[in-house]
């Protein structure tokens, strides 16, 4: 049933489904090994990518129905009435992408039940897909009431928020990876019949809409090398043409605000601005466009230079989801999408295998240990939206979100990992990630069996033994990794403090041989033969990291890095469950243990470090000495939320002491807004740094309007107060919550709330304490009411008690 070979020529677009040879004259000149060919048995990926399997798939399916995103296809069809639908018009998308990562799954191991599923799916599917071709739940169910972000007239608000082009986009790659895995036209016919159906609409002399969220180019290209039909790479590269070309209102939200050749900085939205340049990079590849290639080289090194986290996380802001300015990187803050990591994968692979550069691996493979792993629960079943670098306790991984796009993104991505680890050229095979694994390859030498022992990312030995050679000589590129080399990251953001080169070893059967570097790469050439084992000895030293001095947020800090992997100081490892008061010196020593038996076996990391603490009445801290311990950092939260972080302090004023405790710290805090990690953001002691700072836990009531809501404490034993600070949270003129348009201080007395005698009260401003003094009472406990604007939320950051 699975014709592999004709797969992977049909995945490359060398030939169509009818076997006729296409013009091969333009497409990547480098082409991945595809991961059906690798097979993993390590101790780091091959567990992961099983619990994709057996956990995150069905999981995932199980809340698909839950949540009736499979229903919105039921009621399309009219085999349901209409009623409650789901949120989001791209709810589809979620199918769609469970299905692709079922169908890679599948490919590595065959299930027939799941298979058996999926063709239920599919079913439903078809019959949702209206006669001409359209495929969009949510317009052709025929609601009472259009959902807001939707015309009545097809595609006409996809430049915007349809998300149209986008559901057709997951459609289509969703069903090249069902018809590449079983082999079954089913979906794939569903998708060709919806691409029909954009070529009929689209294009010169036709509609004019840009797709508002990007994906659909990338869809388009990949129907394409699967049927050879060169419509479907001429409208992919429509797509991108008519973006900012001034006929539709664009915007940096959806890079839109210009052509795409004219772009050269990373903006907006991320997920959408990774998607678009990996578009970008498979219609230039597929096309030989020159000018595309020159934007996005431009907009690779902006993100290097300047956007780009340490854990290759993108995206500085929620905001809009969006990239900042140029080193605009807080950490507590960070949004860094996990669908925007699995989109930096996307983008880093497409400019390698245009490049032929190490340097583009170099920073996929930060993602995938870091940023874009630490999106899924150990477990497989818990989830991060964004994943920050600092934390306060108050975030914590959840079971689904009203927006899924990420949890149905890594169930898609895991199963294909394998797919990154070699790639090729002609007679040269690029070994650019190291995984303990077997493989099989075609070279036009011929054939190869590759084995590949390691315990990377743990350890730096890696083996390559040849178990078939072909019968001609061809020539390895084996990665050494920029950290091997004491780059951090290409370009200027980020550096190790030492800058001293270790050796890096290769030996050929046992004795040490000379290479040659290029582009990253260790180049050796020979005729191989079976039994050739070729070792690479890679110094895995526990690095450093400082950041440019341009990057605020981590003056005065440094990070801990080892091999690949990042790590971050959490809470249940440390003093007091604390690690926003440690100060770990910049010379301190750095020992490494590996823990079998903690978060499925990771290498920790310790060091001799201070915390310090506040103490009642007087501005002396106290201070202690404690050994600091590491964890990885795609590790972190999978014990409970808590402190975190990742740039350790080295500069005491960079730490944040443990506060002395107060009135308001140990009273007992409750709301109308229910949320208990908001909760603990009224008496944490963090000073904000303006009403704006999303660095700290805070309290907001968005999306209520113009209501009166409260907030109580209640203290541990009746205390005299005179007086209160409150300081507003207030994110305009983007955000929903302005400062109160009012508020009262009630006091308790006996049973009742009673509201203070007022003698002296600021006006109420944002970026700064407001204060109120009143006739002193005796009281169990304090409720303040806040009236919100007419047309706005509001929200407070701290509440402090005297």
């Amino acid at each position: 049933m699975r014709n592999f070979c004709l797969s992977i020529l049909l995945a490359t677009g060398l030939i169509t489904q009818t076997g006729i040879a296409q013009d091969a004259q333009h497409d990547y000149p480098i082409q991945p090994v595809p991961f059906t060919k690798v097979h993993f048995h390590d101790a780091f990926w091959a567990p992961k990518i099983e619990v994709n399997a057996k956990v995150s798939i069905p999981y995932t399916l199980q809340k698909c129905r839950e949540t009736g995103r499979i229903d919105n296809f039921l009621k399309a069809a009219g085999k349901m009435p209409v009623g409650k639908i789901t949120e989001y018009p791209f709810d589809d998308t979620d199918v769609y992408k469970l299905i692709e990562g079922a169908s890679y799954s599948l490919q590595t191991k065959p299930d027939p039940e799941l298979e058996k599923t999926l063709d239920t799916l599919i079913s439903i599917i078809a019959d949702a897909q209206e006669p001409d071709g359209y495929l969009y739940t949510f317009r052709t169910m025929k609601p009472d009431t259009l959902h807001p972000w939707i015309s009545p007239k097809r595609w006409e608000k996809d430049p915007d928020l349809s998300h149209e082009l986008y559901n057709s986009g997951h459609l289509f790659e969703a069903a090249v990876a069902h018809y590449l895995a079983t082999g079954k036209r089913n979906f794939l016919d569903i998708a060709l019949k919806n691409a029909d159906l954009l070529l009929r609409d689209f294009g010169p002399g036709k509609a004019a809409y840009f797709p508002g969220h990007q994906v659909v180019e990338m869809g388009l290209a990949r129907l394409y090398r699967v049927t050879g039909k060169k419509e479907y790479l001429d409208l992919a590269k429509f797509f991108l043409d008519i973006r900012g070309n001034g006929n539709i209102k664009g915007s940096e939200y959806s890079q839109s605000h210009k052509m795409v050749t004219d772009q050269h900085e990373a903006v907006g939205h991320a997920v959408r601005a990774a998607y678009m340049y990996t578009g970008m990079a498979d219609v230039a590849a597929l096309t030989g466009n020159k000018e595309y290639i020159n934007a996005i080289q431009d907009i690779w090194k902006d993100v290097m230079e300047h956007k780009l986290y340490l854990t290759g996380g993108i995206g500085a802001t929620g905001h809009g989801e969006a990239f900042g300015a140029a080193y605009q990187l807080p950490n507590m803050s960070a949004y860094a999408e996990t669908c925007a990591s699995i989109a930096n994968v996307y983008w880093n692979s497409r400019m390698f295998l245009m490049n032929g550069d190490a340097q583009y691996v170099d920073v996929l493979e930060r993602i995938l240990y870091n940023g874009l792993l630490s999106g899924v629960s150990l477990s497989g079943d818990r989830f991060f939206y964004p994943n920050p670098l600092a934390s306060m306790g108050q975030h914590q991984r959840s079971a689904w979100f009203g927006c899924a796009c990420c949890i149905s993104n890594m169930t898609r991505f895991m199963p294909s990992v394998p797919g990154y680890v070699y790639a090729k050229k002609e007679n040269d095979l690029y070994v650019n990630l190291y995984v303990a694994s077997t493989s099989d390859i075609e070279l036009p030498a011929g054939k190869l069996q590759l084995e590949q022992v390691t315990e990377y990312p743990w350890k730096g030995q890696v083996g390559l033994l040849i178990k078939q050679a072909p019968s001609k000589s061809f020539t390895v590129r084996l990665r050494i990794p920029g950290w091997a080399r004491q780059e951090a990251v290409p370009g200027s953001l980020y550096a190790f403090l030492d800058t001293q080169r270790k050796p890096i070893r290769i030996l050929l059967n046992g004795k040490a041989i000379e290479y040659k570097m290029e582009k990253g790469y260790a180049v050796i050439n020979r005729s191989w033969k079976k039994g050739d084992k070729l070792e690479l000895e890679l110094p895995l030293e526990i690095e450093k990291v400082i950041a440019n001095q341009q990057v605020k947020d981590n003056i005065n800090r440094f990070a801990l890095q080892r091999g690949p992997i990042v790590y971050c100081i959490e809470g249940p490892d440390n003093k007091d469950n604390a690690v926003n008061n440690i100060v770990v010196d910049r010379s301190a020593g750095i020992q490494a243990n590996y823990e079998p038996d903690l978060l499925n076996g990771v290498m920790v990391l310790t060091a001799k470090g201070s915390s310090t603490k506040r103490q009642v009445n007087t501005s002396t801290l106290l201070r202690s000495e404690q050994t600091v311990k590491a964890i990885p950092y795609y590790s972190w939260n999978n014990r409970g939320a808590g402190e975190m972080q990742v740039w350790i302090p080295y500069a005491e004023s960079a730490a944040m002491p443990m506060p002395a405790p107060t009135i308001a710290s140990k009273s007992t805090v409750s709301s109308s807004q229910k949320n208990p990690r908001m909760l603990k953001g009224m008496n944490d002691q963090y000073e904000p740094s303006s009403s704006q700072d999303r660095n700290s836990i805070y309290l907001h009531w968005w999306p209520k309007e113009n209501t009166t809501e409260w907030v109580q404490y209640d203290f541990d034993q009746p205390q005299t107060v005179q007086s209160s600070k409150f300081y507003w949270f207030d994110d305009g003129p983007f955000g929903g919550c302005r400062i109160p348009a009012g508020y009262q201080l009630l006091y308790e007395k006996e049973g009742n709330w009673v509201p203070v005698e007022v003698e002296q009260q600021d006006a109420i401003t944002k970026d700064a304490y407001n204060s109120i003094r009143f006739k002193p009472v005796k009281t169990k406990g304090l409720r303040l009411e806040v009236k919100l604007p007419e047309k706005h939320s509001a929200g407070i950051h701290e509440w402090i008690v005297n």
